[in-house]
């Protein structure tokens, strides 16, 4: 993976969880979609347990349990970024090569059956199978994909 900004990275991830297919067909074979919903939960409820652990501490006049307290809301603060970062960095990771020959041949087959897809990448990242999955759920009938999941 080239220099990229940690902010670049967290990005990454925010993307990849959208071009990402949640499909139950995935999960046995990809820990995408464990560590899609991980991320989207703690985004929704990590601020929240950050906020409370803080002021908790400060409704019962405990401020000898704030470094405590500060140190659960860092935590709870973190959980979201270490999901986006982990996602940010396997949407640009490539693809192991029993992976990419796969992605070849569900590339060929959507091209075959007369879909529109970017032009097949020599050296495919997990980016491009998310783009490749979506299209195939969308075009292809499930007896075509039964060959695959």
């Amino acid at each position: 993976m080239s220099n990229k900004s940690m902010w670049n990275n967290f990005r990454d991830g925010q993307k990849y969880m959208t071009e990402w297919p949640v499909r139950k067909e995935l999960a046995p074979m990809f820990p995408e979609n464990r560590v899609i919903r991980a991320t989207q939960f703690a985004i929704k409820v990590m601020p929240a347990v950050a906020v409370i652990s803080v002021l908790m501490q400060m409704a019962f006049n405990n401020y000898d349990g704030m470094p405590q307290a500060m140190i659960i809301a860092l935590f709870a603060l973190s959980m979201p970024l270490q999901g986006l970062w982990w996602l940010g960095r396997r949407r640009e990771t490539q693809l192991p090569p029993a992976l990419a020959g796969w992605y070849r041949e569900l590339h060929e087959k959507i091209v075959s059956e007369g879909g529109a897809l970017q032009p097949m990448k020599s050296r495919p990242r997990y980016k491009e199978l998310a783009q490749t999955l979506n299209r195939a759920f969308k075009q292809l009938d499930k007896s075509s994909l039964e060959r695959w999941f």
